[in-house]
């Protein structure tokens, strides 16, 4: 008997509260095994503001972001 079969007909043997106990935890064992994609980091955003590097000094970006934020 394979151990999908053996697992299934304990389950079934159970009173129906438990039983459903038993498929919450095994479900909670699938997401819990289901790792999260990776992605790579990107830096898409790299060089964003070098059109200012004549014009600005990161001081002043610095105080022109925080007023972004407010």
């Amino acid at each position: 008997m394979t151990s999908a079969k053996t697992v299934h007909r304990m389950i079934d043997d159970l009173p129906p509260d438990l039983r459903q106990e038993a498929i919450h935890y095994i479900e909670e064992l699938a997401r819990r095994s289901k790792k999260p994609v990776k992605r790579k980091f990107n830096l898409t955003w790299a060089r964003g503001l070098s059109h200012l590097k004549d014009s600005t000094t990161s001081v002043e970006l610095q105080h022109a972001a925080r007023e972004w934020r407010d």
